[in-house]
């Protein structure tokens, strides 16, 4: 049934997720988005952007540029420089959304200037398969951040 409205929103106008915003800023790219944590120290190729992790769901998919959604981080708070590594490059999602966020993640976001969102409701990893690919405005401003997904459809 939440399908179904998502659905019906989405032909109407942009699917609007929000959630809590923890820092702020604006970005556009595609969604990329995954059931399975990251670990961005050994996951992800600082140099590429791709996800290097053998067995991972997004095994060999760049995140440069995308709207990454994914449940919350995990591993080495050397994720946090080579999140600030990635964005360095030009290798860093243009946002981040967590269902939870952890402080490796956020001091990341931080450093990188990533705009990072939490707690979105309604919950994009259930609506993956509808909206993942899609080209998505993310907002991040006062506490509040919200995804646009299918701006420009």
């Amino acid at each position: 049934m939440v399908i179904h409205v998502s659905v019906e929103k989405r032909r109407s106008g942009p699917l609007r997720i929000r959630g809590r915003g923890l820092v702020e800023g604006e970005c556009r790219g595609r969604l990329l988005v995954t059931r399975e944590p990251i670990s961005f120290y050994g996951g992800v190729d600082p140099e590429t952007g791709r996800v290097v992790e053998r067995g991972h769901e997004l095994y060999g998919e760049s995140v440069a540029g995308a709207i990454l959604v994914f449940p919350y981080g995990k591993g080495s708070t050397v994720g946090s420089y080579t999140l600030l590594r990635l964005a360095r490059r030009g290798r860093a999602p243009a946002g981040i959304v967590n269902l939870v966020s952890e402080p490796i993640v956020i001091v990341g976001c931080i450093l990188g200037r990533i705009p990072l969102m939490d707690s979105p409701s309604p919950d994009p990893i259930r609506l993956r398969r509808l909206i993942e690919g899609t080209e998505t405005r993310m907002v991040v401003r006062g506490g509040i951040g919200v995804l646009e997904v299918g701006v420009g459809v």
